[in-house]
């Protein structure tokens, strides 16, 4: 073989290792930081940094929603002072909790009043480090939805407030119908219980036993059984849902069937105070999600910034095969 034919063997090798390579992204799920905030900021600000640092590994963050405990003034400048440790870095997107909305702080959701968050993120400096392409309502951070482009592919990414009305479901439906090839993940603080089922009935993690969830009409809220037969069972290209909120164990998956027979991916994660065997607020641990289109599987794994420690057993570190992107 000549040195010509060498070198477009090499050239052909390396375009497929390139492409193998694009065909795979990471992204980092964050659960509740609510205690962080409340009482360990400084292991928030390690979880925080610790992305920073690895800017050039992961595609973009996604936090669960709440953010804060008590919806105050000083845990909402804690809050943003890690966010801003990603901006120009990792793209990223969050949902607001119960406990991020009220008539004041310690009124967890007795009221749809987001008034807090709002003034503290500013919607067009996310625009510009999150990939934000729209917002519900308009100009605030209440819902947002961002569009990447990943393993070549584009992507839409929804965050949506806890007990998603009825008019919110309206709006993602419209954005949906004009992104029709987009891949889409749902990211919405209280949607599946840690059984693997999805929220359903009156009890006290759905968003109907809250003030909120006294609303009607276009301002009804939806649990998880109500969002999945509204909007994620629809849409074929729906693939993921990542959601929090939930005590006892703190960890669920659930793979469904939607209504043209593709299959969605359903993760509840969250390690807070009061989780069982939870310390220190839960002590840093976060999710790292894989998606590998080309040997089509999700690997989830548990790592914990705070103490470089990853949580081994199949509930935290699992993968799911067969996946159709």
């Amino acid at each position: 073989m000549n040195f010509k034919h060498c070198l477009q063997l090499l050239v052909f090798v390396l375009m497929l290792s390139c492409k193998s390579y694009k065909r795979s992204f990471e992204f980092v799920v964050l659960p509740d930081t609510q205690a962080y905030v409340e009482e360990f900021p400084e292991i928030y600000y390690k979880q925080m940094e610790w992305i920073a640092d690895n800017k050039d590994r992961f595609s973009l963050v996604i936090h669960e929603g709440d953010i804060t405990q008590n919806n105050s003034q000083k845990e909402w400048e804690i809050a943003i002072k890690g966010f801003e440790m990603l901006n120009g870095k990792v793209p990223y997107s969050f949902c607001l909790g119960n406990h991020d909305m009220g008539s004041e702080p310690n009124k967890f959701a007795d009221v749809r009043n987001t008034t807090m968050a709002n003034s503290f993120f500013d919607l067009n400096e996310l625009k510009n480090n999150s990939n934000i392409i729209a917002s519900f309502p308009e100009n605030k951070v209440d819902n947002l939805c961002s569009e990447f482009d990943l393993s070549g592919e584009k992507w839409l990414v929804f965050s949506l407030e806890f007990g998603p009305r009825n008019k919110t479901i309206d709006w993602v439906e419209d954005i949906i119908s004009l992104y029709p090839d987009h891949k889409i993940i749902i990211n919405t603080h209280a949607y599946l219980y840690e059984d693997s089922t999805l929220h359903d009935g009156e009890d006290w993690w759905q968003p109907q036993a809250y003030g909120v969830g006294k609303d009607t009409g276009d301002d009804a809220v939806n649990n998880g059984k109500q969002l999945w037969e509204k909007l994620v069972s629809k849409h074929k290209n729906i693939l993921m849902v990542f959601s929090g909120h939930v005590l006892k164990s703190g960890v669920g998956r659930l793979v469904s069937e939607g209504k043209h027979g593709n299959k969605v991916y359903q993760m509840l994660a969250n390690y807070q105070k009061g989780v069982d065997r939870s310390e220190n607020g839960g002590n840093g641990f976060l999710r790292i999600v894989k998606v590998n289109t080309t040997n089509k599987t999700i690997s989830v794994t548990t790592y914990s910034p705070w103490l470089d420690q990853f949580k081994k057993d199949p509930e935290h570190e699992f993968v799911f095969k067969n996946v159709k992107f």
